[in-house]
């Protein structure tokens, strides 16, 4: 298994923030979205934007660090300022210092912003590269991605912000007709994602959700279909799946036994599942934990401890062996829509919404809606899924198996194993 790359670790950390974010909104709804899908198209639109709205975007999408030392230049120019006009030749000494440290500091800043900006190149050169490994026709796995921007045939788009796009994320611009014809528009977008998601995604955009004002709309659509390494094929039971502490929910419980990656973590009482698919180049990462401990879905403190750093702890290969596990797993389907903007700028990306400058001569283009459509079902032959983001005890006694059963609500993840990009995350908290 492959390091993570620059590109893994922000997706990867934007999609345990997004996360957050999704299940605070509703502690005991399920939760399912593609993070690469949401920070490609993002990405894409960040190559039209500038200034302020440009580094939101960076930040919010963990491709940059939050900016914080613009302040001591400011700092230091009020300090000269309220100083006494009877100054001793001391304090002139001083003043003079702090200046020549000032103007010293100056191309550090120059210089972190040439190497902020050569970090995002990398990172759109990593999309690229990511793209077309997914895309590639030899994959045990069918997944296929695609990105397409509709503009309106009556705009005029920078030639700069077109040839990146179609540099980085293999995207034309198709024309449309927004102004006098929106609902013929909206429903040839829905068409193209139909169509790329293999039928699963449809009606992406609502009505009404593009009009007469629209001038762009960047689409990232992205369909998987992958078969378990080994299949379920033992027999699947009717069972009961506790919701909370109290009520439960009828299933499908599936059942196989076999070789997984496995490993239970004390110090948050949870249990770590991974279930790989065919030739292993994708896995479905489970976390679950032991017992239901709060009065909802029993992931609260999972959730609060789930960083970045933790994820790949939790999830590192030497760490979490192979054991021989007797594994119980729902089938589930879920499909979910999100309207993303007020989530947005709850994470830092506000000006995106306001005013994208660049992406057109006249400087007026803004991003007015991103919205995201995701389709999952996970059953004894693998799962298909669509999208328009300390101490370890592990049993190794090949003759006494470990039981994983996930009869509660858990998080999984579908990640890329030679990249080490999320491409899909979920928590399953309450059957259909």
């Amino acid at each position: 298994m492959a390091s993570s790359t620059p590109l893994a670790k922000a997706n990867t950390t934007f999609s345990l923030a997004l996360l957050s974010k999704l299940s605070d909104n509703d502690k005991t709804a399920n939760v399912f979205f593609s993070p690469f899908s949401i920070s490609s198209a993002l990405a894409m639109v960040m190559l039209g934007a500038r200034g302020n709205t440009a580094t939101q975007m960076s930040e919010v999408l963990h491709f940059t660090e939050p900016q914080l030392q613009n302040q001591p230049q400011a700092e230091d120019q009020l300090q000269i300022q309220t100083q006494s006009p009877m100054q001793s030749q001391l304090e002139t000494r001083i003043k003079m210092q702090t200046q020549i440290q000032r103007t010293s500091r100056l191309p550090q800043y120059l210089l972190k912003y040439l190497k902020s900006q050569e970090s995002l190149d990398q990172f759109h050169s990593g999309f690229s590269q990511l793209l077309s490994e997914l895309n590639k026709p030899d994959a045990s796995y069918a997944l296929s991605v695609a990105n397409r921007m509709f503009g309106d045939q009556s705009y005029q788009f920078v030639e700069t912000f077109l040839e990146e796009t179609r540099k980085y994320y293999n995207t034309e611009l198709e024309t449309v007709d927004f102004k006098s014809a929106p609902e013929e528009a909206r429903v040839n977008i829905n068409s193209w994602v139909e169509m790329q998601t293999q039928d699963k995604i449809k009606d992406l955009l609502a009505q009404g959700m593009v009009d007469g004002l629209s001038r762009l709309v960047l689409v990232n659509a992205i369909y998987f279909k992958g078969s378990w390494n080994e299949h379920f094929g033992e027999a699947t039971v009717d069972a009961q799946f506790r919701i909370n502490k109290n009520d439960t929910r009828p299933v499908k419980m599936m059942h196989h036994k076999g070789e997984f990656s496995f490993a239970t973590f004390p110090e948050a009482n949870f249990q770590v599942l991974v279930i790989p698919y065919k030739a292993e180049e994708l896995s479905m990462i489970i976390f679950l934990p032991k017992e239901i401990e709060d009065e909802t879905t029993g992931l609260e403190k999972l959730e609060k401890e789930l960083t970045y750093e933790k994820f790949v702890e939790w999830t590192r290969p030497d760490l979490i062996g192979q054991s021989q596990v007797e594994v119980n797993l729902p089938r589930f389907k879920m499909e979910e829509t999100y309207d993303l903007n007020d989530v947005l700028r709850s994470m830092g990306m506000v000006d995106a919404f306001d005013v994208t400058r660049s992406m057109s001569p006249a400087n007026d283009l803004m991003l007015s809606k991103v919205v995201h459509k995701a389709f999952v079902e996970v059953n004894e032959e693998g799962t298909e899924a669509a999208v328009a983001t300390a101490s370890i005890l592990t049993n190794r006694i090949a003759s006494i198996p470990i039981t994983f059963t996930a009869d509660h609500p858990f998080l999984f993840f579908i990640r890329h194993n030679t990249n080490m990009s999320v491409l899909f995350a979920g928590r399953f908290c309450s059957p259909e």
